[in-house]
């Protein structure tokens, strides 16, 4: 009878540790990295916090990186910049099967903490993982599941850990960095070059990396922490890969937005020759030609002025996809065109030539597979103009 006594003593202390969020001296504290994955959500890799305690059978993920697709009005937030991202907890073991399944290597920084220290991130963890307090204002580049694990760090150990950029030799905008991880997804790539803007091709600070979490597993690995007598230790105690992924072959595609682009246009020129020798004006094509670069242009605009994404600000793209361009399209349907296209082209010219002026100058940097694309609507701007001036 004693020992069953005994042991519901030491079960109901363990539990009541566990409630009181008290973990042993044997627990740990690690930053786990991610490999990209195939999919273009998954393409930048992923961080998160696992907090693993053997006396108490403890080994959980605190993942900043999740949304809920069934949240009200989650498209709408997600075109205006207000996506709200949540921290979740898992076990570390079903955290893995995903990571397993989609062929994504991960690995493991054991931070060189103490007790203590260990506890405090364990705590703020706990009770940010709260209903209440789990929500966040999600930022692509500056507050997101990679940002999250260095501010964290530094907000609950302040001046005892020293993180340092110095292992960067690299000068890279932000778009250079979005490049590196978006070879593969061309089309998302090209998307991407055309809803954001300039503010994006700045030099990124060094710290701006770190909105990737490959360069947070770097800065963990170059952080160093001062221990209890004042002495310096590096951050990481122990580095682990946990997952290791196959390489995959990647295939040239021939339908990637250069190709697409490329044989549009010879289309269009070919058309415009035979406009021209045939004097004549095929209506269709100026239409489409209007329509979808009015189209990419109000886009544009919206994403500048109408939503909070803060990397969609001064989008030059809006030059050569001039908004009122839907408007004129429909105008371009009528056999005779009005005297004022012959400004209007030349205007819109003219804006063609200070989009090439501002790539050169490395004011705004556009995806190379627009350049037959502008070339075209040169020849075809160009030649409506000698149209309306020699017909009418």
């Amino acid at each position: 009878m004693k020992k069953i006594y005994l042991f519901f003593l030491i079960f109901c202390s363990a539990v009541f540790q566990l409630n009181a969020q008290k973990l042993s001296d044997k627990a740990t504290v690690s930053v786990i990295t991610c490999g990209p994955g195939s999919e273009l959500y998954s393409a930048f890799g992923h961080s998160a916090f696992r907090v693993q305690d053997p006396v108490f059978q403890l080994d959980k993920i605190y993942n900043y990186g999740t949304f809920d697709f069934n949240a009200p009005n989650f498209y709408l937030n997600f075109a205006k910049g207000k996506l709200t991202y949540q921290l979740s907890t898992s076990s570390f073991i079903r955290f893995l099967r995903e990571y397993n399944y989609e062929n994504r290597w991960v690995k493991a920084q054991e931070l060189n903490l103490t007790p203590a220290d260990v506890q405090k991130v364990y705590d703020f963890l706990e009770n940010n993982a709260k209903p209440q307090n789990k929500y966040y204002q999600y930022d692509f580049f500056y507050n997101n599941c990679a940002t999250k694990i260095e501010d964290i760090i530094q907000n609950i150990l302040k001046d005892k850990v020293h993180f340092t950029t110095n292992y960067i030799k690299t000068n890279k905008t932000h778009r250079d960095l979005i490049a590196d991880y978006t070879s593969n997804f061309k089309w998302a790539k090209f998307g991407i070059d055309l809803a954001l803007g300039s503010v994006i091709d700045k030099k990124a600070n060094k710290k701006d990396y770190n909105f990737l979490p490959d360069y947070i597993f770097k800065t963990f690995e170059n952080a160093t922490i001062t221990t209890e007598n004042n002495q310096t230790k590096p951050l990481v105690e122990k580095e682990t890969t946990v997952l290791s992924s196959k390489k995959t072959i990647q295939h040239y595609s021939l339908f990637s937005p250069a190709n697409i682009i490329f044989i549009l246009s010879l289309l269009i020129a070919f058309i415009t020759y035979s406009d021209f020798k045939k004097n004549k004006r095929t209506k269709i094509i100026d239409f489409l030609l209007y329509f979808i670069t009015g189209i990419i242009g109000v886009i544009v605009l919206l994403l500048w002025f109408a939503t909070s994404h803060t990397a969609t600000y001064r989008n030059l793209n809006f030059l050569w996809a001039f908004a009122p361009n839907f408007i004129v399209a429909f105008i371009l349907l009528k056999n005779k065109m009005p005297k004022w296209i012959v400004i209007y082209n030349k205007l819109l010219l003219l804006f063609i030539a200070l989009t090439f002026s501002i790539w050169l100058l490395k004011i705004q940097v556009f995806n190379l597979a627009i350049i037959p694309f502008l070339l075209v609507l040169s020849i075809r701007y160009s030649y409506l103009i000698k149209f309306r001036n020699t017909t009418y």
